[in-house]
């Protein structure tokens, strides 16, 4: 797995009957792929994990490797509150066609030091599949510790982290203690720009499911040295990037896919669409983005190392 680039973590689509919509998932899917990005998450946040059933992640998993057919890697995320089930998902993942996981700590009962740990080397020892820890502290309220990831050293698989503690800093401390042992991937998309100037090596991104080519032109830029045209672009996207960080993100980025053709507002409950006047309010911030994107430069001609 080369965890480097732009992996979107793609929405799931719904019909009006509450169901899978593949056909507007897969019109989703393929512009993602056209514009350029490295890898697709599945099962994410943004992707409703939580009210998905089994058989409808295995759907999404298998549907999507056929239609990705190889060109990126298609990868699964794990947000289980038992151990077991966790390592069952995990080895469906793979009997499925999954590439990668993507792995929460435990849900629902908040972990110690030494049964985080345990949890991720359990779930890395029972799977071949190269896992990606997904740090989100301010959400999940269990952080994955400098401590913690120098003891998951030992499991090879445990590649790479999504990085969403928001201290900027954790970059930093990370290639300081680990060098490139771990693969770091931005995942707050208001300091995605700022993470890969210090050296993330990619970017897990949300409004990327509406804005894909926006995202990665900015990332190809950093990474090229070419800041300038970067910040020029991230300072328009900002706006449409704090979308990513309310507890409403799921209706807030599906309304922007909606808006700009590549998907549609329907959630499933307990979520609801939005209405009335936070409806407008943030009509407003995706149609402004809409009416004002930037001219992208020729960001899939640059070579980057």
């Amino acid at each position: 797995m080369n965890w480097k680039g732009v992996f979107p973590a793609v929405t799931t689509k719904f019909n009006e009957k509450d169901e899978l919509d593949f056909e507007l998932f897969d019109k989703n899917l393929q512009f993602q792929l056209e514009s350029g990005v490295h890898g697709i998450i599945l099962g994410g946040t943004l992707g409703e994990s939580s009210v998905l059933s089994l058989e409808e992640k295995g759907a999404l998993v298998k549907f999507t490797v056929e239609k990705v057919a190889g060109k990126v890697p298609v990868i699964l995320n794990i947000a289980e509150g038992a151990t077991k089930d966790a390592i069952e998902l995990a080895r469906l993942a793979e009997e499925w066609g999954a590439e990668g996981l993507m792995m929460l700590p435990p849900m629902r009962y908040k972990t110690d030091h030494r049964e985080t740990v345990e949890y991720f080397k359990a779930v890395a020892n029972s799977t071949k599949l190269p896992i990606m820890i997904y740090n989100n502290p301010v959400d999940y309220k269990i952080e994955v510790t400098l401590a913690m990831f120098s003891e998951l050293v030992v499991c090879e698989n445990i590649q790479a982290v999504k990085e969403s503690t928001r201290d900027l800093t954790n970059v930093t401390r990370m290639r300081n203690l680990f060098g490139d042992r771990y693969s770091i991937l931005c995942g707050v998309d208001t300091i995605a720009m700022e993470q890969l100037v210090m050296g993330a090596d990619g970017w897990v991104a949300g409004l990327v499911c509406a804005f894909p080519e926006e995202t990665v032109a900015i990332y190809t830029l950093v990474k090229a040295g070419r800041l300038a045209e970067a910040r020029s672009i991230y300072r328009w996207f900002i706006p449409l990037l704090e979308l990513d960080i309310h507890p409403k993100l799921v209706q807030y980025i599906k309304l922007a896919e909606a808006q700009v053709g590549l998907g549609s507002e329907a959630v499933r409950p307990p979520r609801l669409t939005l209405i009335g006047e936070e409806r407008e309010a943030i009509l407003n911030i995706i149609n402004t983005g809409i009416a004002t994107r930037p001219t992208l430069p020729d960001y899939k001609s640059i070579v980057i190392d």
